[in-house]
């Protein structure tokens, strides 16, 4: 395919994956003669369960020179430290993934090593004990982190959980406010060009047409362009993520929000809580294969936390990959390019990286194959790494139910089991091109789920290494001692 200049990009439907690649285009785009139009119709819902995210959130947001505590305000959001994982590596055992790794550095090695190494010589304090992203977590406080500190203790990350519907309404009107078109209507075709097979205008129900240069299916599941008008095929990676249905529902605000998402084991699946200012979200993911819909929907709000104030909604999914989310002039965001459960709220993330490689490759604003041909691999291997560190989650469980027995007898990616095989042989952490999760977040999952090394490599000096823990541990919880409340923190952004 020859470059192809564009001037006009056409983003088929809304919701929090359309207004999010509206809202970035906009403030991208400011001074460049490039028009962005939006087509979507009221009368199509959206999944809009995707309410919690990661750190790489808060890129977005400074992105769009918006300030934080007015995003906050506008989507009731609260913020995010990590999640807190219930009945995975045990029914009565819980461990906390947070957005930080653990300890700093000691005698030129990674702090976990020397904490393995020291474990294995009789010390007894916990790895979570040196991590002040964990102990605000565990006492409900929060407190901005301080990057400027001398010590790597105060350096952590956080994220949001924010009401996707008002996210999606915030994003909406920033776009519109900088020259986004929006148009309202249903799709009723899409016509290619009988040459080059791209796409060359959706038409509306009504009869509109809107044509385009570049075209962004944000349709969802329905994949309308990059599937029905494109024919790009879908890969199933439900051999490896069997669980293929979901149960949303939301719970009235009963206590004050956590900061933290909290994953909760269950039966068939694992169970969601995402605490917002105004109400939570809650959902039951499952296998249809090892329990039925009633008895999910029974399991699911036999364990809220809260009144519910809307009935359980269905939503049914394959896990896998588009093979190309980026084909001739249409690039898929969102779920129209793949899914992978949200264990580890990855959806909003992958749409976030998937607007930034459409801006990233869209070089001198022109479609070149060649850069196409990059996009793609680079979007295949960020959707293998999550499915992998996903995967792990299910492989490492201790769990005596039959789906969680399958899932940890069954056969991992080549790519996950070298990273187990290296961890536990040496205590590294084997780290690949386009990793989403970095080394602390594979030491979570090792920690949580009890996996040690063999030989974390021996120290020089046990008696003085274990001083300078003991003093970071102590650091760590003097810290956690001075934040405020989650709660209170909230309070002071309004």
């Amino acid at each position: 395919m020859q470059a192809t200049p564009v001037s006009h990009i056409v983003i088929a439907g809304g919701g929090t994956a359309g207004w999010m690649t509206a809202a970035y285009l906009a403030r991208w785009l400011d001074g460049v003669d490039i028009c962005v139009t939006l087509v979507e119709s009221e009368l199509i819902g959206t999944v809009g369960v995707g309410e919690a995210t990661v750190p790489g959130i808060r890129q977005f947001i400074k992105h769009l020179e918006v300030k934080e505590s007015e995003f906050i305000k506008a989507t009731n959001a609260t913020f995010k430290l990590g999640i807190h994982f219930e009945g995975w590596a045990a029914p009565e055992q819980s461990f906390f993934h947070p957005f930080a790794g653990y300890g700093v550095d000691l005698e030129d090695r990674p702090f976990y090593k020397s904490w393995w190494s020291a474990k294995a010589q009789g010390y007894r304090a916990e790895l979570d004990e040196f991590c002040l992203c964990t102990q605000l977590a565990k006492a409900g406080k929060f407190a901005q982190p301080s990057f400027d500190s001398a010590s790597r203790l105060a350096w952590y990350n956080y994220a949001y959980h924010f009401d996707a519907s008002l996210f999606a309404k915030y994003l909406r009107g920033y776009a519109e406010q900088r020259q986004v078109k929006r148009v309202e209507g249903k799709i009723s075709q899409v016509h290619l060009n009988p040459d080059s097979g791209c796409i060359q205008s959706l038409e509306l129900e009504s009869g509109v047409c809107v044509e385009g240069d570049l075209f962004v299916d944000c349709s969802g599941f329905n994949a309308l362009l990059i599937e029905k008008a494109l024919g790009v095929a879908y890969e199933d990676w439900s051999h490896w993520l069997p669980c293929d249905s979901a149960l949303a529902v939301q719970t009235r605000s009963n206590i004050a929000p956590d900061p933290f998402t909290r994953s909760i084991a269950r039966s068939a699946g694992w169970q969601w809580h995402i605490p917002l200012q105004h109400r939570a979200g809650n959902g039951y993911v499952y296998s249809s294969q090892h329990i039925t819909h009633d008895q999910a929907r029974h399991e699911l709000l036999s364990n809220l936390r809260g009144e519910p104030v809307t009935d359980p909604r269905l939503i049914r999914f394959t896990t896998g990959i588009r093979t190309e989310f980026w084909h001739k002039n249409c690039v898929a965001i969102g779920l129209s390019s793949g899914f992978l459960e949200p264990l580890e709220s990855t959806s909003i993330s992958l749409i976030q990286t998937g607007i930034n490689k459409l801006a990233g490759f869209l070089v001198n604003f022109e479609i070149q194959a060649k850069h196409v041909a990059e996009a793609n691999r680079l979007n295949r291997l960020e959707y293998e790494r999550i499915r992998d560190f996903i995967i792990l989650h299910y492989a490492l469980n201790g769990r005596s139910e039959p789906l969680w027995q399958q899932v940890r007898a069954m056969p991992i990616p080549a790519t996950l089991a070298e990273k187990v095989e290296i961890f536990t042989a040496t205590g590294d952490i084997h780290l690949l091109e386009q990793e989403s999760f970095v080394e602390g977040s594979w030491v979570s999952m090792f920690y949580g789920f009890g996996l040690n090394p063999r030989d974390a490599g021996a120290v020089q000096d046990a008696q003085k290494l274990q001083l300078l823990m003991d003093k970071m541990r102590s650091a760590v919880y003097q810290g956690a001692q001075y934040a405020l409340s989650h709660q209170e923190f909230l309070k002071t952004l309004s």
